[in-house]
């Protein structure tokens, strides 16, 4: 994923959380208003903190752009980030082009000229993460200290980042 410079500490602190994380899981709700998932390449992080993707105009996640949530999971590095936020369908032909990449051709055979080819613009409001210690080892030995101790020790930060556009929902919580 390309990533711009962020306009603010908190979108900083979450590009360098997802940037080498190839893959999320973007989940929407279902017409019968079930959760559903889907992934999703990111392409870019831009200077606001919205995360674009390709997508097809004419796919069901381009009706429920109201409340979307990107998860992002390392597991070899023990890095779990969720995006709460809202979505925005962009059809900017100039914008397609300085994104387009050969690794989109298996869904967009006609490549940057698809008919429906389109992008998906989400806006982070929410963040939330867990962010381990990166050696496995490390995660091992604090998982055994906190079971003698009877408390979390060494197991990582976790925190939430509120107000990521505006909207002032929860400032901490506490860890699990």
């Amino acid at each position: 994923m390309k990533l711009e410079i962020q306009s603010s500490a908190k979108l900083t602190q979450l590009a360098e959380l997802i940037k080498d994380i190839s893959v999320a899981m973007l989940t929407t709700a279902h017409d019968s208003g079930l959760m559903t998932s889907r992934p999703m390449s990111p392409l870019l992080m831009d200077t606001d903190g919205a995360i674009w993707f390709f997508t097809d105009r004419t796919s069901a996640k381009t009706e429920h752009l109201d409340a979307m949530n990107l998860s992002f999971v390392e597991a070899s590095d023990a890095t779990y980030v969720s995006i709460s936020g809202t979505g925005r369908v962009v059809d900017d032909r100039g914008k397609i082009e300085s994104l387009w990449s050969a690794f989109a051709r298996p869904w967009f055979p006609d490549g940057k000229d698809s008919v429906n080819l389109v992008l998906l613009r989400i806006e982070p409001h929410l963040a939330e993460y867990w962010d381990a210690p990166k050696s496995k080892m490390v995660r091992f030995l604090a998982v055994g200290a906190s079971i003698v101790a009877g408390k979390s020790i060494g197991m990582g930060d976790h925190a939430v980042l509120s107000d990521l556009k505006g909207y002032s929902t929860v400032s901490s919580t506490p860890s699990n």
